[in-house]
């Protein structure tokens, strides 16, 4: 009876244990969420690593549409519409794939955000692409890594660097002077509730 009770109360141990944990991935997922503009944007892609491989013209071959990560598609969700290197997109989620050349990316919008890799890409469903040049990283970005970088309080650039490539796409509201109009409103609304605030103490 002894052992019977030992043996639940370890297997529940257990369970519990690995509820906890998880086996270790071999291309971590990995979540960027950002403030940007008047909402934000967030992004869910898994992060290779190099691993001593030879990356961009092999493992990821020129030419051919790549999942910009690893194992289920990368998603990128726009909290509002965006001006995506030039391009507007609607407010959504979408899967975001590359096309790798030795000196530029094709940055492709996909309406399928829900794949696994880029096995069933369709490019009948890409809603916007842009072109953008690579450049050549002086130190090795061993996990590959999606950052937004700000430039300014309404802008931002997409950074994508694996291995010594690196490529950025630059994001803007797709309506500036609209945001502009609305964050200077909510400013006059916010300084009257502060001197409502201060009036009632």
């Amino acid at each position: 009876m002894k052992k019977f009770i030992f043996a639940v109360c370890l297997t529940a141990s257990v369970f519990s244990f690995a509820q906890d944990y998880s086996v270790p991935a071999a291309s971590p997922r990995q979540t960027v969420e950002q403030q940007f503009s008047m909402s934000k944007i967030t992004i869910d892609y898994g992060r290779p690593g190099v691993k001593g491989r030879k990356i961009f013209g092999e493992l990821v071959p020129y030419g051919q549409v790549w999942r910009a990560g690893a194992n289920s598609s990368t998603k990128i969700t726009f909290g509002q519409s965006v001006n995506f290197g030039g391009k507007i997109v609607q407010a959504g989620t979408y899967g975001l794939f590359i096309v790798p050349t030795e000196k530029e990316w094709k940055v492709i919008l996909n309406k399928d955000f829900q794949q696994w890799g880029a096995f069933t890409y369709d490019p009948r469903q890409d809603v916007v692409d842009v072109t953008v040049p690579v450049n050549k990283l002086a130190d090795k970005q061993e996990w590959f890594e999606i950052t937004l970088n700000p430039t300014d309080e309404n802008s931002a650039n997409l950074v994508l660097k694996w291995d010594y490539a690196q490529a950025e796409v630059a994001l803007k509201p797709s309506k500036p002077e609209a945001v502009t109009k609305i964050a200077e409103k909510l400013k006059e609304i916010k300084k009257i509730e502060s001197d409502a605030a201060k009036t009632k103490s």
